[in-house]
């Protein structure tokens, strides 16, 4: 093995000690400020806050790429043209529908399940 091979295997190994060490403290740690609340309850008011701003992103895409696709629709004389702007179409809304729908999902079934225990 060369002193080049040799050097690169060291640093390998010193970046995966590293990940490890930072896995193991961050998986440790508890939360400071949350003296009161336990980490699922902060990773569930994050994951709300991300959802809200996700569902709010993919709106206004949607109604972008949607309006788009309904004046390529309007207006082009190429029939495929028009097809691939219904498929478009068609997609932009189920996809809006479905990334909607998860969080009355969400909002529905937790409660059945809350605390680990199934509650029908």
């Amino acid at each position: 093995m060369s002193k080049k091979q040799k050097k690169d295997r060291w640093w390998v190994t010193m970046y995966w000690s590293m990940v490890g060490m930072v896995s193991g403290a961050m998986l440790t740690l508890q939360p400071v400020l949350a003296a009161s609340t336990t980490i699922w309850d902060r990773f569930s008011l994050i994951m709300k806050d991300i959802y809200g701003q996700l569902v709010g992103i993919s709106t206004i895409v949607a109604v972008t790429v949607a309006s788009i696709a309904l004046i390529v629709r309007m207006v082009s004389r190429n029939q495929r043209s028009v097809d691939e702007a219904t498929a478009w179409l068609k997609r932009i809304v189920a996809t809006w529908i479905i990334l909607n729908s998860l969080g009355f999902v969400v909002a529905y079934l937790q409660p059945l399940i809350a605390g680990g225990n199934y509650n029908p």
